[in-house]
C-alpha cells in the first residue's frame, strides 16, 4: 500500500515525543554501538509540549515560549537565531513565515531555504545582522551550520513541523531526503544541546 493511501483511511494523529524518539532509534539502530546510541536518546524532558492539532502556528508558538518578548530583546548575538524552525520545503516555509505573524511582534526572520537564495547570501545577512527567527529546509540549515555560517548556541527552541502534510499527504518524515537531513542536523549538534539542557525540541 502506497503511504498515502494509508494514510487516506486513517484520522490523523498528532506527533508525539515517542514518534522521533522511536525514529531515532531504529535510523541508529542498524549500525551504531549500544553506548553510540545512548548518547543520541532523548529523554522526554527535551521536548516542548507537543501541538494537539488545534493550534494555529502562532498560538503554539505563544504557548510553548510565553517569554518570547523579553528572550527577543535579549538577544544580541549575530550569526544565530533563538528559534529554528524546520519543515520540508520552501514553500512551506514562506507559509510557515506568514502564519507567525501574531507571535513574532518585531523580531527578525530569517529564510533560511535553497529556492531562490545562495547560501552566501544568507551567511552574509547572519553576519551583519541580529536575527531571532530562522525558517527553512533542514539541508540548508545543516550547510549552514556546516559551514560556520549559522552557530547553534544562542539557539533555545527547535520547532519540527511534524504534523504537516503535502498534496501527497506525505508529513516531513515521511520524504526520505528531509528525513535524513533532519535527522543529520539533529545528530551533528541539536541532540548534544537538547541533552545538555540548552535548546528544547518542538513538534508543531
Amino acid at each position: 500500500k502506497k503511504i498515502s493511501d494509508i494514510l487516506q483511511e486513517t484520522a490523523p494523529k498528532p506527533g508525539v515525543p515517542a514518534d522521533l524518539q522511536n525514529l531515532l532509534s531504529q535510523h541508529f539502530g542498524e549500525n551504531r554501538s549500544v553506548i553510540e546510541i545512548e548518547e543520541l536518546k532523548l529523554s522526554d524532558s527535551c521536548f516542548l509540549p507537543a501541538n494537539d492539532l488545534t493550534h494555529s502556528f502562532s498560538s503554539y508558538l505563544k504557548e510553548i515560549c510565553p517569554k518570547w518578548a523579553k528572550l527577543r530583546r535579549n538577544h544580541k548575538e549575530k550569526k544565530s537565531v533563538v528559534m529554528l524552525v524546520i519543515c520540508s520545503s520552501a514553500l512551506r516555509s514562506l507559509e510557515l513565515i506568514k502564519s507567525m505573524t501574531a507571535f513574532k511582534g518585531d523580531c527578525r526572520v530569517l529564510k533560511l531555504f535553497a529556492k531562490h537564495i545562495k547560501i552566501k547570501e544568507q551567511m552574509n545577512m547572519l553576519e551583519k545582522g541580529v536575527f531571532h527567527i530562522g525558517v527553512g529546509t533542514p539541508g540548508r540549515v545543516k550547510a549552514l551550520v556546516e559551514q560556520d555560517g549559522l552557530c547553534l548556541n544562542s539557539t533555545k527552541y527547535m520547532i519540527l513541523d511534524w504534523n504537516w502534510r503535502d498534496q501527497k499527504l506525505r508529513r516531513m518524515m515521511d520524504i526520505p531526503e528531509i528525513k535524513k537531513e533532519t535527522i543529520d542536523l539533529l545528530e551533528m549538534s541539536i541532540i548534544k544541546l537538547c541533552r545538555e539542557g540548552s535548546v528544547k525540541l518542538g513538534l508543531f
